[in-house]
């Protein structure tokens, strides 16, 4: 009997690579789901915004104290000319792997090189509240574990840049951002007997095939699948002289998972 694996096959850009299958039960806080952080912008009356982004916080609570901030890490850090991000534009800031489970907030770290564009003339951008503890958004999410979701922060720059009363010309950032959330992925998992034989768990998206072996307590989760109607099978070890078992009409939601239950190998 060969010993059982783990591993997971990869679906483009929606699959995880990072995730402990061996903890494949309804413990989120035992894995990890991908985010992604994209920044765009309803359009101003200016020639140009430029915002300096040095980092994408998440924390797990919505509290308003100064702990708990952790990186997303893998972040795209510089300076941003927001009119360009309209009509459907966007740029990504961050995407990486996060611990499952509740997300709280999230929070953009702007630097120092922020200025706004009038009439051809730069003038200095002024972000006090940003510079010193970051934009603090509210999210309020359950990420499940294997699933990706994508943050879509949009800044209203109309309504986010002031000019200061009493004729000074000082140009401040009072950043009015909306937050969006989608979900583009989901996740199918199940328990197979007999436990301890190496069983492949595969379903096929496209052209791909994302696959999963089941691990010593029979479990198997297959991560990164879209939204739809799937059909998984179960292929047993070839010395094990079982047949592979196949499972019609496997439904996957975005951002939820599927849990096949407890499955057999005739």
């Amino acid at each position: 009997m060969k010993k059982v694996q783990n591993f997971t096959a990869g679906f483009l850009v929606i699959a995880f690579f990072s995730l402990f299958l061996s903890c494949a039960d309804n413990d989120n806080s035992a894995q990890t789901s991908r985010i992604t952080v994209r920044m765009t912008d309803a359009p101003g009356d200016y020639d140009e915004v430029n915002v300096e982004v040095i980092d994408v916080l998440i924390k797990t609570n919505a509290n308003s104290d100064e702990g708990g901030w952790v990186s997303i890490g893998n972040i795209t850090p510089g300076i941003y000319n927001l009119l360009d991000l309209s009509g459907g534009v966007n740029v990504l800031l961050a995407d990486n792997n996060v611990p499952s489970g509740h997300l709280g907030q999230i929070r953009l770290l702007l630097g120092d090189e922020n200025t706004v564009v009038v009439d051809g003339v730069s003038h200095v951008l002024n972000t006090p509240s940003a510079q010193q503890s970051g934009l603090k958004l509210l999210i309020n999410q359950e990420l499940v574990g294997g699933a990706t979701y994508d943050f879509l922060l949009d800044f209203d720059v109309e309504n986010s840049v002031v000019v200061e009363a009493g004729g000074s010309g000082n140009y401040n950032l009072h950043p009015v951002i909306h937050v969006s959330t989608t979900a583009n992925s989901g996740v199918i998992k199940g328990t197979v007997a007999p436990i301890g034989l190496q069983i492949l768990a595969s379903v096929q998206v496209g052209d791909i095939t994302v696959s999963s072996y089941a691990n010593a307590d029979g479990v198997f989760q297959l991560n990164g699948i879209p939204a739809g109607t799937y059909t998984v099978t179960l292929t047993p070890d070839v010395s094990s002289g079982l047949s592979a078992s196949i499972i019609n009409n496997v439904v996957v939601t975005n951002g939820q998972i599927t849990n096949m239950g407890s499955l057999t190998i005739p």
